[in-house]
């Protein structure tokens, strides 16, 4: 349970410098344990209104869903079950994939990601996984944010790309070292 807190805890805690300040609709891909923890803190932290799930597994959403509502504080969370990925991200203001698949795969593709949207590619959690098509990664308009460059190198999804790529560490932002979002599309 410390490890889902944690993880939920600097997920919703990485919006707070580099999402729209106005985010108020979250894609959520992959429903499993984690996406839980994910709900309830960008729902606290961020003020999250809508919520649309997506996972592979329907009965999964399904479940989250009810878990959801069966939580006191979250009456004004809309809570959006959707049929792909494209749809749950289509609009939305953040988007955090937790996905459970070991592999190198490709959750969010380029023509999915919209100016000014905020990813947080939270399931890139082992060497050779990864949920980002690569080319999101280098588009002119993003800036890579990790929690920690040396571990994000093998675990994350900057793996996929070259040892130079350039990338930004969160503590950086936090420290004042590096801005947080520069403008609303990026």
């Amino acid at each position: 349970v410390t490890t889902a807190l944690r993880t939920a805890a600097m997920s919703a805690l990485a919006p707070t410098r580099l999402a729209r300040p106005d985010s108020r609709v979250m894609a959520l891909i992959g429903n499993g344990a984690q996406s839980e923890f994910q709900a309830i803190a960008f729902h606290r932290m961020l003020g999250i209104r809508e919520l649309r799930l997506f996972d592979v597994d329907a009965t999964a959403s399904a479940k989250l869903e009810r878990n959801l509502h069966a939580l006191p504080g979250l009456a004004d969370l809309a809570i959006v079950r959707c049929t792909s990925t494209a749809q749950a991200v289509r609009g939305a203001d953040i988007v955090t994939t937790v996905t459970a698949d070991k592999r190198n795969a490709v959750i969010l593709e380029p023509a999915m990601i919209e100016a000014g949207m905020h990813l947080n590619a939270v399931g890139g959690d082992c060497p050779g996984k990864t949920e980002l098509h690569a080319d999101i990664l280098r588009r002119p308009d993003v800036r890579v944010v990790v929690e920690y460059e040396p571990q994000s190198r093998i675990e994350g999804e900057i793996q996929q790309l070259d040892a130079e790529f350039p990338v930004t560490e969160f503590a950086d932002i936090v420290r004042g070292d590096q801005p947080g979002r520069v403008t609303a599309d990026e």
